[in-house]
């Protein structure tokens, strides 16, 4: 267990999807602002620390709620490209959580910056993900709800791990965070910084630097592995909605990680523990944050955040 004083001080957390709108909400604007006051409020001992911190968030649930409302109106107008409506959930959430998390310094009588930067991030127009759809998006349905509206609106649908069909759109692989640069020089400065939402704006460049957005949304836990590792940043936090990671879930025999070696995790990965819609791609930034380099990926409740950090709970990935 660690103390204050071992707490990293440089560091990526990714927050996902459900922390910034929850499965249980109808998604106002009220109901918004507040989650993303409650996930300010647990993110705030990690705000407050002197340190480097970049924070990351997935954004399933709200492009996938923009992408049915336009598909809703498409009649009256026109819809959007799904590159746009990713920077549209980018910006969205990024300002309620700069909002939010700079708030509740203030309260605290501190004075610290938070900037949200909108982030393309590059992928290669090859990858596979294209042909094969699945990254889950938007909400749930009941089969019947899901054929119907797969029929309508001519979208991929799939049962998500026992929780309800949902879109499913294609997830490529992030290559190159653009402007990482600019996120480094602010965290630098001690600005915490909002960058990568929901996997970053999905681009590809040509020849000549030409950079041109593609339909797709890139899974944000290994976008924040990806800047963690280039940044050098050697701890990665990431929060969901359990407390740890475990192998056998759901069963009899279900047994909660604590510390678990990069090759322990890949073993339990390639037995299946692990479901593509759910802690499969936590797992998979793990594991790739560390062969990149990482020293530790600490996987935890968004509740546990600091508690996570200094070793009293959550799921431990270590060299």
């Amino acid at each position: 267990m660690r103390t204050l004083n071992d707490v990293p001080r440089r560091l990526v957390v990714a927050i996902g999807g459900n922390a910034v709108h929850p499965e249980d909400i109808r998604g106002t604007s009220q109901e918004q602002k507040s989650v993303a006051q409650i996930t300010a409020e647990a993110l705030l001992p990690l705000a407050q620390l002197d340190n480097e911190l970049v924070i990351t968030h997935g954004n399933g649930p709200v492009v996938g709620k923009i992408m049915m409302r336009q598909m809703l109106t498409m009649s009256r107008i026109p819809p959007m490209d799904m590159d746009i409506c990713v920077a549209h959930s980018q910006g969205g959430i990024g300002y309620l959580l700069m909002q939010a998390i700079e708030n509740a310094l203030r309260e605290q009588g501190n004075q610290r910056h938070v900037a949200s930067l909108l982030t393309q991030v590059e992928v290669d127009k090859d990858d596979p993900a294209f042909k094969n759809p699945t990254k889950f998006v938007g909400p749930f349905f009941s089969e019947d709800e899901a054929r119907k509206i797969g029929a309508e609106l001519n979208w991929a649908m799939r049962e998500d791990s026992g929780r309800g069909w949902r879109h499913v759109v294609p997830s490529p692989k992030p290559k190159h965070v653009c402007d990482i640069s600019l996120v480094d020089a602010l965290v630098k400065r001690g600005t915490i910084v909002i960058a990568g939402g929901g996997g970053g704006v999905p681009v590809v460049r040509d020849a000549r630097g030409v950079r041109t957005g593609v339909p797709a949304v890139i899974d944000k836990d290994l976008t924040s592995a990806h800047i963690a590792n280039v940044l050098g940043i050697e701890e990665l936090l990431i929060l969901t909605a359990v407390p740890r990671v475990a192998v056998n879930f759901g069963k009899p025999n279900k047994r909660d990680l604590d510390q678990v070696s990069l090759e322990e995790i890949k073993a339990y990965h390639r037995e299946g523990h692990f479901p593509p819609g759910s802690m499969g791609p936590k797992v998979d930034a793990a594991i790739r944050f560390l062969e990149g380099g990482g020293k530790r990926a600490i996987i935890s409740h968004l509740d546990c955040a600091m508690a996570a950090l200094r070793g009293e709970t959550g799921t431990h990935v270590v060299q």
